[in-house]
């Protein structure tokens, strides 16, 4: 589990450094510039999940570990 969320994370970290080359920075909010920005909050979304898997896998481990 902990590779396929690092791999993930590396994929969308890979997203985000292509799609923001294709934002037009004199009109951000129109065309293909829009479905960059778009694709950079999902990917920024998608990272975001693992890093809140990873802690509650974490927290997870602690509890199990208590008993």
């Amino acid at each position: 589990m902990k590779i396929l969320s690092i791999v993930l994370s590396i994929i969308a970290l890979g997203l985000i450094i292509f799609n923001f080359t294709q934002i037009n920075f004199d009109n951000p909010f129109k065309g293909q510039s829009m479905i960059a920005i778009i694709t950079i909050i999902a990917s920024l979304c998608a990272i975001l999940l693992m890093l809140i898997l990873g802690v509650s896998k974490k927290i997870e481990q602690k509890v199990k570990d208590h008993k």
